[in-house]
């Protein structure tokens, strides 16, 4: 095949030998973004990333890192299909070549499997027409997933594609987790049950958390508290989800950047009649406008804290609700999981913010933890953050979404 913007005419094809090992072109599309990095499965060295902004926007943004060296490039981009050529351009230019690098597969994040997909699978003709039936439940992400998919389908059609959700790791937990208290058609006709997000994350987190510990991942419960721009929290029991905090939307549990996790559900219909809110301004409002921003008038956690140590009391309010919300969650996954061998940070605040680490882990001394205050206060990659008797360890784990997506492609391919 001809790659667009490649300097030859060598086609992408699937690498030799072993397939659990080789490189994997790793996708995350979304309406206007598309990012990339280019792994390999076994060892989860990164050869190449990237990010292209502004997709279909007057100016285009792209920008691909290799090396160490990034690579920026301005211009419009339409649509995904010019991404995609951008994308393949950036690999013949910077590197690496694309040809001479084989990967064995294209891994897809796809943010909603719904009840269908429990597992990573191979995509297909009928694979994409039960995405595009799920969209209701995804409405905001999983039409640039599937504009992804399908313009990887077209640029490398001699690769095999593959999806992973975000929601399949969570198709392990049982009937009372996931079970709305909602009429019986509505679940029936509808599918209206928790799904949970973050997926791969927590499966990243949970195995790696258990090999901190020394021990099997079937033999350790840990809840992972995966806290980034989006944030939710998972009791994972030996290896498997068993409850979560988000439901059936990524608004649900914890307080985010712009979303405001556990509501009041008599809320819409409340601000329909006191302010005639209509139900698409009430949906922007929860996704766009609530958490951290709504809070604080900023969705960034790292000026909340800049603006706290100031002693502003907006964001003083902003830290204390999420520190709530995350104890609350905290115990009652605790309480699910009956034995909680380990708590771990990860993402973007959870690894990069002591502070509030410390004010949970203080909160959680019930459970078991003592917190080892140096270590918080210096945690830079895998860190223990619990004094060594500690009865429940602590742990900041830096997650790799994109390993976990490459691992889990080239097992599906390998038939593991």
């Amino acid at each position: 095949m001809s790659m667009p913007g490649a300097q030859d005419e060598t086609p992408v094809t699937g690498g030799a030998g072993d397939v659990s090992e080789g490189p994997v072109l790793v996708i995350n599309a979304g309406s206007s973004s598309l990012k990339y990095q280019l792994v390999l499965a076994g060892s989860g060295e990164s050869l190449a990333t990237g990010l292209i902004e502004r997709i279909g926007l007057d100016q285009g943004r792209a920008r691909h890192t290799v090396d160490g060296r990034e690579h920026v490039l301005e211009q419009e981009i339409t649509d995904h299909a010019a991404a995609f050529a951008v994308l393949t351009a950036q690999f013949a230019e910077h590197g690496p070549d694309l040809a001479q690098a084989s990967p064995v597969a294209v891994g897809h994040r796809v943010v909603h499997g719904g009840a269908k997909f429990a597992s990573t699978v191979l995509i297909d003709d009928d694979v994409l027409e039960t995405l595009r039936r799920l969209v209701p439940l995804a409405p905001l992400h999983n039409p640039g997933n599937i504009a992804g998919i399908e313009t990887a389908l077209q640029t490398f059609p001699d690769l095999p594609q593959v999806a992973v959700f975000d929601t399949a790791f969570h198709q392990t937990m049982p009937p009372a987790a996931y079970t709305y208290a909602v009429p019986l058609s509505w679940r029936q006709t509808f599918n209206i049950r928790a799904y949970g997000f973050h997926g791969t994350s927590h499966a990243y987190v949970a195995r790696r958390t258990a090999g901190l510990l020394g021990k099997s991942v079937e033999d350790t419960n840990v809840v992972v508290l995966h806290l980034g721009n989006g944030a939710s929290a998972c009791a994972v029991q030996g290896g498997q989800s068993v409850d979560t905090s988000m439901g059936l939307s990524p608004l649900g549990g914890l307080v985010m950047g712009t979303r405001p996790g556990d509501l009041d559900p008599g809320l819409p219909a409340h601000m329909s009649r006191v302010s005639g809110m209509t139900l698409p301004e009430f949906d922007h409002a929860l996704n766009k406008e609530s958490g951290l921003k709504a809070l604080a008038g900023d969705s960034d956690f790292r000026e909340v804290m800049q603006r706290r140590a100031a002693g502003d009391p907006g964001a003083e309010l902003a830290f204390d609700v999420v520190v709530h919300r995350l104890v609350r969650h905290l115990g009652a996954l605790a309480l699910v999981l009956g034995r909680i061998d380990a708590i771990a940070f990860t993402a973007g605040i959870g690894e990069n913010t002591p502070e509030l680490r410390a004010a949970v882990l203080e909160r959680a001394a019930l459970l078991g933890v003592e917190v080892d205050v140096s270590a918080n206060e210096s945690a830079s990659g895998e860190t223990r953050i619990s004094t060594a008797d500690s009865a429940v360890a602590a742990f900041v784990v830096p997650t790799n979404e994109e390993w976990e997506i490459a691992r889990e492609a080239t097992q599906l391919l390998a038939g593991t």
